[in-house]
């Protein structure tokens, strides 16, 4: 009884596929998700020379508004501390920036936060062991970077620490607790020497 009607239905995508109007399969768009780009041989190498085989290239391009192509690299915490809220959790970064034809590290976060000049303004005086960052893009400022210490740090307290392109100083400098201002950087920490950043 159904073998009429099921030969009628044969016969009329028979003649549907040979006019080139045969239904074609429709994937859903949530399952297309568009590729990642491609990271630069180059950007990876650059920011392995700073960070170790371990680094992660977080985001590139022209960051700061300069014309020259940067990348902003991270060492990832192995485990997530418990209670950490979410974010990109680290315990360093190194921001390099090709000029001319070399690469060259502009600020650098380990326990510190600081940039060839020094130690940038706000930076905790005791070393920090990890770090959640955050950042934004804006197409007049450039990359803004937050750093937040995971744990308080001894004789300080958490706080969230923004860092941008200066261009008056021609480096990456901290701001001030509202992000508009830039902070002078300092050449040492406390009472202790510590080595500055290369």
């Amino acid at each position: 009884m159904h073998r009429p009607r099921n030969l009628l239905i044969l016969m009329l995508v028979a003649i549907l596929a040979a006019c080139g109007e045969a239904p074609k399969p429709v994937e859903p768009a949530a399952q297309q998700a568009p590729a990642a780009p491609a990271i630069p041989p180059e950007i990876e190498a650059a920011v392995r020379s700073v960070l170790g085989s371990e680094a992660e290239v977080i985001v590139w391009g022209d960051l700061a508004l300069t014309g020259n192509q940067q990348a902003l690299a991270v060492n990832r915490l192995k485990t997530t501390p418990k209670g950490a809220v979410p974010g990109t959790l680290l315990v360093r970064a190194a921001l390099v920036s090709k000029e001319g034809m070399k690469w060259r590290e502009l600020f650098r976060c380990d326990e510190h936060l600081k940039n060839p000049k020094g130690y940038l303004g706000g930076t905790p005086i005791a070393g920090v062991n990890g770090w959640r960052l955050q950042y934004e893009q804006s197409p007049e400022k450039g990359l803004t970077m937050y750093f937040t210490p995971l744990a308080q740090p001894v004789g300080g307290y958490i706080q969230t620490i923004g860092v941008r392109w200066d261009p008056k100083a021609k480096q990456y400098r901290s701001l001030d607790r509202n992000f508009e201002k830039f902070l002078s950087e300092v050449p040492m920490l406390g009472t202790l020497r510590l080595p500055v950043m290369r």
